[in-house]
């Protein structure tokens, strides 16, 4: 597997913008899309944005994998590892403590850097911590069985986080290759006797012939999650993100917010992203092949200006423990969608068991009445 190579010389980026009135730190504004200071009020606008958002330069997957690339597509960042559920969490320069966003853990910093690729695209938050809040109890308050305690202790409990996830994206032209047969359903009608009785019964024949063929498809944006802080089946169901509204990366838009550093490498995800591209080919040559029926015996396919980028997507995350069990709650910072563990009261359970077999009993003596 091919890294970028670690370098504990370089100096750190740190995502800190002091306030040009009271020095206290700025934070990225969601709802005015600017840099704002509690402290004071101030504002400032992100600087030197262009009018027309430039295109987000792809980098070569052969290169990177070579480690061919410039050292000015990667960066120093210092990390540290969430000893509970292996998190990498970025720091800036002056933070030596903190709470794993992921599942509450106290994490406390260690002096090392890591060099890797640096993002070069993220899609900002759209929505703030409140609205975020408030979807997140409105889900919770949709599931029955949650304990009401906590939703209460949701509802009442400390900020969320916002976070920017890391995400591989992939391109790629392909053209593929393939054998196989062709089935073609044929239906036949007999009459025949049962019990005295004449009846048409219908039976199937499929006939199969050999084809080949060529299909071809540009994969663009094929997107892979470079995260193992949450589940995928979380991150998954916070989709569809749109990916038109990214920016160039810019570390203003993480003023105020965490970054995770990707924990899935380049290779990994590539292969991730190979797995769900051979799956969309293997659709297409089925449908190529045409019929009633498909079977697929050879598939070649070769690619082509295959490229990728690291990008950030946002993410609003609570991580509460409750009566001994973390739960862990994700509102996507674009949307607004809700994805999170579903807590079940067991009591609330019993309620409903109880009630159910009440309601069957009162069903089942108005029957017996009525007979």
């Amino acid at each position: 597997m091919a890294y970028p190579r670690e370098d504990t010389q370089a100096p750190l980026e740190e995502h800190r913008f002091p306030c040009d009135q009271c020095g206290a730190d700025l934070r990225f504004d969601p709802e005015r899309n600017l840099l704002t200071c509690d402290h004071c009020g101030n504002q400032q606008p992100i600087e030197d944005r262009p009018a027309a958002v430039p295109v987000i330069r792809e980098l070569d997957l052969k290169r990177a994998l070579s480690q061919q690339l410039p050292d000015t597509e990667t960066e120093v960042t210092r990390i540290v590892t969430c000893p509970n559920c292996a998190a990498l969490i970025e720091f800036d320069g002056d933070t030596h403590a903190t709470e794993c966003p992921f599942c509450a853990t106290p994490v406390v910093t260690d002096t090392g850097t890591h060099r890797r690729f640096k993002p070069k695209g993220l899609a900002p938050f759209e929505i703030r911590e409140r609205d975020a809040h408030k979807a997140m109890t409105d889900w919770l308050g949709q599931l029955w069985f949650a304990p009401n305690g906590l939703r209460e202790y949701a509802r009442k409990g400390r900020r969320m986080t916002g976070i920017y996830v890391p995400y591989w994206t992939f391109d790629a032209d392909t053209r593929t290759t393939y054998s196989g047969q062709r089935g073609t359903v044929h239906e036949r009608v007999r009459t025949v006797t049962v019990n005295g009785e004449r009846r048409q019964k219908r039976s199937q024949t499929v006939r199969w012939q050999s084809v080949s063929g060529r299909v071809a498809r540009v994969f663009d944006d094929v997107l892979v999650l470079a995260s193992r802080g949450l589940p995928k089946t979380y991150t998954d169901a916070l989709e569809p993100w749109d990916l038109s509204r990214l920016e160039p990366y810019r570390p203003e838009y993480l003023a105020g917010f965490q970054a995770e550093g990707y924990t899935v490498d380049l290779e990994q995800g590539f292969s991730e992203a190979r797995d769900f591209m051979n799956r969309i080919i293997l659709r297409d040559v089925k449908f190529d092949i045409g019929g009633d029926r498909q079977r697929v015996t050879s598939m070649d396919t070769k690619m082509s200006d295959v490229t990728f980028k690291h990008i950030l997507l946002p993410v609003w995350l609570a991580a509460y423990k409750y009566r001994g069990k973390t739960y862990r709650f994700v509102v996507n910072g674009q949307n607004g969608r809700v994805q999170g563990e579903r807590p079940y009261s067991a009591l609330k359970i019993a309620m409903a068991v109880i009630l159910g077999l009440i309601a069957a009993g009162i069903i089942g003596y108005v029957s017996a009445q009525s007979q």
